[in-house]
């Protein structure tokens, strides 16, 4: 899928601050790609050779009307010759997001899916999986996904004492911790409001071995719950333009990004630390915001 599709020579670290002896930089994973955007490649990746591997014919997979997922799912089966299929959490709206019109323009059939009955994943899965497909879980969350992710780490300097990230389904952050070594502390950010369970996802993913690494899981910053909007992190991502030329999504880099500012002016850090952000992409999700909110 790499050489076909994904280029990942264009990554690049850039500095965004350095205060009180902190270093502060971050990786930019949004230049992977526009659509198979930041860790969305990294964590298709195994399930994507598992699924040829298998001789399936398609992918079947789920999420949100403006999921990251659904669309670079739906791209990357177009660019390798495979059938997708999208089960969206909602009943079908008049209008479609941008996500969903763009996940047919790339050939996924969407199937839309009452949200009381889109909480049983394994129901959905016995009952929309054909015996050629490949099911991928909801945000590539699981094993796979995390070994993928953990790939994102590769090569990086080994210097950086903290990786801070946003979490969503907690499959990237397992794959950090994996990736993880002794001396550094990976910091996840928990974009949802009121799931402090999800560390125990992120744990599911881990080996006893692993568990024993540094890292732990931020609830503060979630900005009011998923995908909610405020003035306050808008003003924040225009400012990390105009200073920085760092675009970020309201959903979860901008979010993660905040929490290293506000880290550092809590001296959460110690002197000497540097610090590794992660811009995990999916950017597309910004255009369901008003034009005039951002300025980029």
């Amino acid at each position: 899928m790499q050489e076909q599709i994904i280029r990942t020579d264009n990554i690049f670290t850039q500095s965004i601050t350095y205060k009180n002896g902190i270093q502060a930089d971050i990786l930019r994973f949004d230049q992977v790609h526009p659509v198979v955007s930041g860790n969305k490649y990294f964590k298709l990746k195994y399930y994507l050779q598992e699924a040829i591997a298998q001789k399936a014919t398609g992918i079947i997979t789920c999420g949100g009307a403006y999921s990251n997922h659904i669309v670079a799912t739906a791209f990357v089966c177009k660019a390798m010759g495979l059938k997708s299929t999208g089960i969206i959490r909602g009943e079908k709206p008049i209008t479609l997001s941008h996500t969903l019109r763009d996940s047919l323009q790339y050939g996924m059939d969407l199937i839309f899916t009452e949200r009381k009955a889109y909480k049983d994943k394994l129901a959905l899965q016995q009952q929309y999986q054909q015996d050629n497909q490949y099911w991928i879980p909801e945000g590539g969350y699981g094993i796979t996904g995390a070994y993928g992710a953990a790939e994102m780490l590769q090569g990086i300097d080994a210097s950086y004492t903290h990786i801070i990230a946003a979490t969503g389904t907690g499959t990237m952050m397992a794959g950090f911790i994996k990736a993880a070594q002794p001396h550094q502390q990976i910091i996840g950010i928990n974009v949802m409001k009121g799931n402090e369970q999800l560390i125990n996802e992120v744990e599911a993913l881990l080996t006893a071995e692993e568990k024993e690494k540094n890292y732990v899981l931020l609830n503060s910053y979630h900005f009011g719950g998923y995908a909610k909007q405020s003035a306050e992190l808008f003003s924040f991502m225009n400012r990390l333009w105009h200073d920085y030329a760092i675009p970020t999504d309201f959903v979860y880099n901008s979010k993660s990004l905040f929490a290293v500012f506000d880290l550092l002016e809590k001296n959460y850090f110690a002197e000497g630390s540097k610090i590794l952000a992660i811009q995990c992409g999916g950017l597309q999700g910004n255009l369901s915001l008003a034009g005039h909110v951002l300025d980029f």
